[in-house]
C-alpha cells in the first residue's frame, strides 16, 4: 500500500549499485520495483497513460529490461510487442546498428520485417543514459519504415544528457534523477 506520493514510493523502491557494471558507475537497480506489485503497476500505468492518446501499433521494447516494462504497456494499449535484441538472439534475418554506452559499445538487432513501413511505434526502455540504445533503435525503426511516436523510459539519469542528445519533444520518463 502506498502510504506516500506515487514518485517518492517508486523512488524508494529503485536499488542503486554502487560500482556496477564497472567502477565509478551507480546503477539504477529496477529488479527491486518490479517486485513489487503496486511500483509495477504505477510504473506501466504511468507509461500507457502517456501514451493512450496517441495512436501506437506496435511497442518496441529494448533488450532486456525494457521487455518488461514494453510486454505489458503493449497490452494496456492494444499493441502488438516487437523485442530489439542484442546480436545473435533473433533467429531470422535481421538489421543492425551499433551504438555507445556510458561505458562501452554494443549492437542491437530488429528483425527486418518487424516493422512495416507506416506503423506508429511507442519504443519503452528501462534507462535513459546517454541515449545511446534508443538512437540506436529509433534508427533501426526508421530505417523499416515505422513512424516513433513516443519514447518511454522508467528512468532518466538527467546528468548524461540523454534527452538532449535524443531531442524528441514525445520522451517520457516515469522518474528522473
Amino acid at each position: 500500500m502506498i502510504d506516500e506520493a506515487p514518485d517518492a514510493y517508486l523512488r524508494s523502491l529503485i536499488r542503486d549499485v554502487p560500482d556496477f557494471p564497472q567502477p565509478g558507475i551507480l546503477f539504477k537497480d529496477i529488479t527491486t520495483l518490479i517486485r513489487d506489485r503496486e511500483g509495477f503497476r504505477l510504473v506501466i500505468d504511468a507509461i500507457a497513460g502517456a501514451h493512450r492518446d496517441v495512436a501506437v501499433d506496435v511497442v518496441v521494447g529494448i533488450e532486456s529490461r525494457g521487455f518488461m516494462f514494453a510486454a505489458p504497456v503493449a497490452l494496456h494499449l492494444g499493441a502488438g510487442l516487437v523485442p530489439v535484441r542484442k546480436p545473435g538472439k533473433l533467429p531470422a534475418r535481421v538489421i543492425s546498428r551499433a551504438y555507445t554506452l556510458e561505458y562501452g559499445e554494443n549492437v542491437l538487432e530488429l528483425h527486418a520485417d518487424a516493422i512495416t513501413p507506416g506503423q506508429r511505434v511507442l519504443v519503452v526502455d528501462d534507462v535513459l543514459a546517454t541515449g545511446g540504445s534508443l538512437e540506436a533503435t529509433i534508427a533501426l525503426v526508421s530505417a523499416l519504415g515505422g513512424v516513433v511516436t513516443g519514447v518511454a523510459v522508467v528512468i532518466e539519469l538527467a546528468f548524461l544528457g540523454g534527452r538532449a542528445r535524443l531531442g524528441r519533444p514525445d520522451l517520457h520518463a516515469v522518474l528522473t534523477y
